[in-house]
């Protein structure tokens, strides 16, 4: 099995929020085994000194409904810009796969309250998918979507969930256009058994965008800090000779865009737009909490970034072969290499 070119059997995608977030199932995956297990078990497989990195970030409901040419369509918000501007990927209603096609520079897509769009030009330029918009819009473009918004929903979740389902124990700061999904088996009591064996948190803040790229497509520049106390924590773990676990792909590229070439971390603020993979490996992450991800996604360059790409595809297969459950509502993956 190529790393980017696996066969994701039918049947195997979450369609909804499991019973119990930390009863999802959990393989681990190290250099010399593969083990089952539930995430509830999860700090068994960490040790004293360990230090795991989380996201803060909170999901917004980010995906309203509008009117484009005269038909209807469902506008996803994807990040805000520095001067104001925000990129959003526009949908026809009701299809499940794919952006409308044919907007142009000046165009006003209409939404709910008197809301509209002014269509500025594709983000980044050169591609058709995501489009760089002027929001006119009383009270700003948070207050519209709290009170408009719902959850971006894709087809196979066939009814919706409330925000709080697509939020995780960590969410603090609103910012992000889907959940960073790798921390939503997380509880309280998961934390606690963490703190109980000397095991470290630690925060960091990116916020995600549209994940719904086109195979082999690179992830979009995202907005990302690093505090200076984690940065102290990251390195002083692996002075001491601690692992650092990365909770998801988006606390993994904050991290190592924060790194410098000799795998120190220093408090950054910014934007990203660093893509890992065999050019890039991983610096400071040396283990990673990990949801499954689609066949040629962007994320399994940057999961064989830490993990490298032998034990990436042996994850896969088996995940695959004992019909593990895919996507933000699904099963857990536990990197160790």
């Amino acid at each position: 099995m190529k790393t980017l070119d696996f066969v994701l059997p039918d049947g195997l995608e979450a369609t909804e929020p499991p019973p119990a977030r930390d009863g999802v199932r959990l393989l681990v995956a190290s250099t010399n085994s593969v083990q089952h297990a539930r995430f509830s078990q999860f700090g068994e497989f960490l040790a004293p000194g360990d230090l795991v990195v989380v996201n803060t970030s909170a999901t917004l409901a980010a995906a309203v409904d509008g009117t484009w040419a005269g038909a209807p369509v469902e506008v996803h918000f994807s990040a805000e810009l520095a001067d104001g501007a925000w990129v959003v990927e526009v949908r026809p209603a009701g299809v499940p796969t794919g952006p409308v096609t044919g907007l142009r520079p000046g165009e006003v897509i209409v939404l709910d309250a008197g809301a509209t769009l002014i269509v500025d030009r594709p983000h980044p330029a050169g591609q058709a998918r995501l489009w760089r918009v002027r929001p006119r819009i009383d009270g700003g473009v948070s207050w519209f979507l709290t009170r408009h918004g719902r959850p971006i929903r894709y087809a196979y979740v066939p009814r919706p969930w409330p925000l709080a389902d697509y939020q995780t124990v960590f969410a603090r700061e609103p910012g992000s256009a889907e959940m960073p999904s790798a921390g939503r088996p997380f509880t309280e009591g998961i934390v606690t058994d963490l703190i109980t064996r000397g095991v470290a948190l630690a925060p960091v803040v990116l916020h995600t965008g549209v994940s719904s790229q086109e195979p082999g497509e690179p992830p979009q520049p995202e907005r990302f800090r690093v505090p200076e106390a984690t940065a102290r924590l990251v390195n002083s773990t692996r002075q001491a000779g601690g692992r650092v676990i990365a909770v998801g792909t988006t606390v993994t590229r904050a991290l190592e865009s924060a790194a410098d070439a000799d795998g120190s971390v220093q408090a950054r603020a910014g934007w990203t737009d660093l893509v890992l993979g065999p050019a890039r490996p991983a610096r400071v992450v040396t283990g990673l909490v990990t949801g499954w991800h689609a066949p040629g996604a962007s994320h399994l360059w940057l999961l064989t970034a830490v993990a490298g790409a032998a034990l990436v595809e042996r994850a896969y297969a088996e995940a695959v072969r004992t019909g593990y459950r895919w996507h933000e509502f699904g099963d857990s993956c536990l990197l160790l290499p």
